[in-house]
């Protein structure tokens, strides 16, 4: 994933932030726990999200303790005891690294490929731990990086087709956060929406650099898209997610989802086109 489902913290209650935090800070800790501390580098605010929908559906109330923080001890922050609500978040996030890394590989020339070799070395053995578990996400992700790279490959130039592998990889994965029919169908298609959103603004910060390297970007064929068009394409995506959110049966964490989705989502794709 790529950072872009955040929140917009200027709109939350200072409690409702604590408990991001919170949340946040323990995906860390358990990426750490599970995986080893170079697989921190994996945390994103889209794993975070991915955290705190699975902890929403579900009854129980997470409890939460102070400790210290790896990177800073002088620093206290607050921890969820129960570390198995962020096991599938921590597995889908080192599950997309290495094939991450993979497909840098494959890109990269020079001592940018040596250093993404020594990646490969260094996640190959969290890669295979965190696929032993939860099978069904490598499943997932290897079937959405195969799919996109056959697009690639093609010099796919149609947007929406572009999009399809990770509007389809998201929501696969966001339907695992629970076991209820009726939720799994809602989760897909806020999954999808937000998977299309994720690639369309991804293709639009990258277009410039893209440009320059010569490495794909569907944006590239397309001599008359604008910034406008890649805002009424977001929006969309917003519209829709949020329609089908607001059917979710949430138990917990309500408004620091709708923050997410009602407001983080507009502002953080405003700032980054923006830029």
């Amino acid at each position: 994933m790529f950072g872009y489902v955040r929140i917009y913290k200027p709109e939350m209650k200072i409690k409702e932030y604590d408990t991001y935090k919170a949340i946040y800070c323990s995906l860390c800790k358990q990426l750490g726990k599970k995986y080893g501390i170079l697989s921190r580098l994996t945390l994103s605010y889209d794993f975070t999200f991915l955290a705190l929908l699975e902890m929403a559906l579900k009854e129980d109330c997470p409890q939460f303790v102070q400790g210290r923080c790896t990177f800073n001890p002088l620093k206290k922050c607050n921890y969820c005891k129960d570390t198995l609500n962020f096991d599938m978040s921590c597995a889908a996030a080192m599950i997309m690294l290495y094939y991450k890394v993979l497909d840098n590989i494959a890109d990269e020339k020079g001592i940018k490929k040596l250093f993404f070799l020594l990646c490969r070395t260094i996640f190959k053995r969290p890669y295979k731990k965190a696929a032993r578990q939860f099978t069904n996400i490598e499943k997932i992700v290897s079937e959405y990086i195969g799919e996109q790279n056959k697009l690639e490959n093609e010099n796919n130039q149609i947007l929406d087709l572009a999009a399809q592998p990770t509007a389809n990889a998201m929501a696969k994965i966001l339907a695992l956060c629970s076991d209820d029919e009726n939720q799994k169908r809602i989760l897909e298609r806020i999954g999808y929406c937000l998977g299309r959103y994720i690639y369309i603004l991804d293709a639009a910060c990258d277009y410039e650099q893209d440009l320059k390297s010569g490495s794909y970007n569907c944006l590239k064929f397309d001599k008359e898209f604008s910034k406008e068009d890649i805002f009424s394409k977001l929006y969309f995506c917003i519209n829709e997610a949020t329609l089908a959110f607001e059917l979710l049966d949430l138990k917990k964490f309500k408004p620091i989802l709708v923050n997410i989705l009602y407001v983080g989502l507009e502002e953080t794709f405003k700032k980054e086109l923006n830029k």
